[in-house]
């Protein structure tokens, strides 16, 4: 059986610093999503609606779907995801944030 006919599992890892230049939008939006969320028990709403208005990351949580980015890359399906926000110190100049876009070398290394 060749590697074409056998499942073959990847992990897609990605990471997104954003700039929260809204934060009322951003939780009226969070509080939209919860509401609508016909699968949601009622407590976990409440909890969910509280944690959205006091945290930025947490409306975020509530906001981002992980299927989104790859709904329509044909050949896969979503076997597992999981996700989470924090909010952070940026330093875009801090060696820890350099993701070796200006030199091209390391993006190739990255894709296989």
């Amino acid at each position: 059986m060749s590697t074409s006919d056998t499942a073959r599992y990847v992990r897609l890892r990605v990471d997104v610093v954003l700039e929260i230049d809204g934060p009322a939008d951003l939780v009226d939006a969070a509080k939209a999503r919860i509401d609508g969320d016909e699968f949601m028990p009622e407590e976990e709403r409440a909890q969910a609606r509280a944690a959205a208005a006091e945290d930025s990351a947490e409306a975020l949580a509530h906001l981002v779907e992980p299927f989104d980015l790859i709904r329509d890359v044909p050949g896969i399906e979503m076997v597992q995801a999981s996700w989470s926000t924090e909010e952070i110190e940026y330093d875009p100049d801090a060696l820890e944030w350099d993701l070796g876009e200006e030199d091209g070398d390391e993006e190739d290394d990255d894709r296989s």
